[in-house]
């Protein structure tokens, strides 16, 4: 298996059934309609998205509370949802992607469901300044659940591979978090972004030790629990989600990640995921149109064909990655974020045109 996609950070030594907002984007008295259409003119700053009015419908306000029922995510009422969104980068390197302006457009523009905010425990993360990236990942779940969407709160573990390196850190943050959050119905919580060179049982352990932690401030909120070979449910160590299904973590109300690069990871992964969300509850947390490294040319068509066994099993997704980054897997053309840019499609590499697309 070659090297996975998080080595994109720094590797360089560069820093590195739908929801309701069908409605909200089809209603031209928004404004949203005639914002798309308008052209932008080189060099001009593209109009602002336009905000959506008081009482409009947004995925929080139409779902509720999210649960697990069987092998998929619900609303409030016990209907099988599908969420599609973004992830943010590390917030240590890409905070300035996310702002009121760009936050307005994910929710309006593109009528987004979901923020993933990935606070990175190592490489100049979470580890260096506990309080100031705990302050900046609730700024960004405040700024996403305040516009209607849910917001994904992302334990960034990648190297070491094994969460338990991390264990105390992340007893402090998701005691921090859930305290904050448990009366929020728009929050979820990922414990553990990819967890690699470890055993599931070593994996399933962490997530017994976090996630009574999570449940004794906000017992009713979605956990998410990475899964073994970079989320890949072991497919990329030569094993298969069997593992989990035999041996499920002893928590209710949760979820099993799911990552894929398509130019990549391929037939396996997707027959995989296929099979994994008849056994399991699977939220894809992340993944990219390119190859393991988010680099590269991207493969649309091997993408779509996982787009499209998920929109029939309502899995639910998040998009890496809503920043400027040089890479292709980055949404906004470089320089975009600094400059304020982030409505229409000129802003947008290939595949951020492609994903918005997708979203919308």
């Amino acid at each position: 298996m070659p090297q996975h996609p998080e080595s994109r950070t720094s590797r360089a030594g560069r820093a590195p059934s739908r929801l309701g907002r069908k409605a909200l984007l089809a209603a031209s008295a928004f404004g949203v309609v005639t914002a798309l259409l308008s052209p932008v003119r080189a060099g001009a700053a593209p109009a602002p998205a336009p905000a959506a009015p008081a009482g409009a419908a947004s995925p929080i306000s139409e779902n509720g509370q999210l649960k697990v029922c069987g092998n998929r995510l619900c609303n409030s009422g016990g209907q099988a949802v599908q969420l599609r969104g973004m992830s943010t980068h590390g917030t240590q390197w890409y905070s300035q992607c996310v702002t009121d302006g760009s936050l307005d457009v994910l929710a309006n523009e593109w009528g987004g469901d979901v923020l993933r905010v990935s606070t990175y425990v190592q490489e100049g993360g979470y580890e260096t300044d506990p309080a100031r990236f705990t302050s900046l990942a609730q700024k960004f779940v405040d700024g996403a659940t305040r516009r209607g969407m849910y917001a994904v709160i992302d334990w960034h573990m990648l190297s070491p591979g094994d969460p338990n390196f991390n264990l105390e850190r992340a007893k402090t943050f998701f005691f921090a978090m859930a305290k904050k959050y448990k009366d929020n119905p728009g929050v979820l919580y990922e414990i553990a972004n990819e967890p690699s060179d470890v055993s599931w049982s070593t994996v399933k352990s962490y997530a017994e030790k976090i996630i009574p932690v999570i449940r004794a401030q906000d017992p009713d909120a979605v956990v998410l629990v990475g899964t073994r070979a970079w989320s890949s449910f072991g497919v990329s160590d030569g094993a298969d989600e069997k593992e989990v299904v035999n041996n499920p973590v002893r928590a209710s109300n949760i979820m099993y990640t799911f990552h894929f690069y398509a130019a990549s990871h391929r037939d396996e992964y997707l027959s995989a995921l296929d099979r994994a969300s008849d056994r399991l509850p699977v939220f894809v947390t992340e993944f990219g149109t390119q190859n393991y490294a988010g680099e590269g040319a991207n493969d649309f068509g091997m993408s779509q064909r996982f787009l499209d066994l998920m929109k029939r099993k309502n899995i639910s997704w998040t998009n890496w990655n809503y920043s400027d980054d040089n890479r292709s897997g980055a949404v906004f053309k470089e320089g975009s974020c600094n400059a304020g840019r982030f409505s229409g499609t000129g802003v947008l590499k290939e595949a951020g045109v492609w994903i918005r697309d997708r979203i919308r």
